[in-house]
């Protein structure tokens, strides 16, 4: 005679008790994203990537007009700005004093580069720029790129300063519509400037990282110390130099 022999199957959990545990893991891995994790990482991020809110949007002349709007800002010690600058071929440009005017005033009469050519002086945070650099266009030296750099106080987690800056371009030589002296006049679309500027030293491989802030100007227009018309989307252009 045969005995049916079978199996004995375990209790299986009931679907409630599973949906019970699924929500308290989810539960769990919510409290140590948003507890945990996420400030963490904000708490990195913001070291790395400095506040600006309360730099100023735009410079001003020596006579308090205003001058350049700012559009570009790099993290790194002087040194490592001023390496950067020269591999993406954009030279300091030379104190601004009556010899150098002469020179420029020569060079742009027999159209020859003048490679380090002086910039006005424009001022933040009651100061003169501290570094100025250029980059010339071909060998008319009445076109050039150019952008001012100010030390701000704020530092990354390294403890490496915040450069805030002012790219432009200088289309040609001509009148200033504000004071009537002979000036640059100055291209109207700062972006493109940007762009060009981050274009030169991304392409040096000497910069970490780049990002946008967006909505750092809210007035999206204005007019140069010189009286020319200047447009923005609104948004500064942050660079990280890689340490080295």
């Amino acid at each position: 005679m045969t005995e049916a022999t079978g199996s004995t199957m375990p209790p299986r959990r009931s679907l409630g008790k599973r949906i019970a545990v699924g929500v308290v893991g989810l539960l769990l891995a919510w409290a140590i994203v948003a507890y945990f994790a996420m400030p963490d990482w904000w708490r990195h991020y913001f070291r790395r990537h400095p506040n600006l809110e309360d730099v100023p949007r735009v410079t001003h002349t020596k006579d308090g007009i205003p001058g350049d709007p700012l559009n570009v800002a790099l993290v790194g010690t002087q040194d490592q700005v001023m390496k950067i600058m020269v591999a993406a071929k954009w030279y300091p440009a030379d104190p601004l004093t009556l010899k150098c005017c002469l020179e420029i005033a020569e060079a742009t009469v027999l159209r020859r580069p003048y490679e380090t050519a002086p910039v006005s002086n424009l001022f933040l945070f009651g100061r003169k720029e501290d570094l100025a650099f250029e980059h010339p266009v071909g060998h008319d030296p009445r076109k050039r790129h150019h952008v001012r750099f100010w030390k701000t106080d704020k530092l990354d987690d390294d403890g490496r300063p915040v450069w805030i800056g002012a790219a432009i371009y200088d289309e040609h030589v001509g009148f200033s519509k504000t004071t009537g002296q002979i000036t640059h006049v100055t291209g109207a679309y700062i972006d493109k400037e940007r762009d060009k500027l981050f274009d030169d030293l991304t392409a040096t491989g000497d910069m970490e990282e780049s990002y946008f802030i967006d909505g750092f100007h809210t007035i999206r227009e204005g007019k140069y110390g010189g009286g020319d018309p200047w447009y923005t989307d609104g948004r500064l252009l942050v660079g990280i130099i890689t340490a080295k």
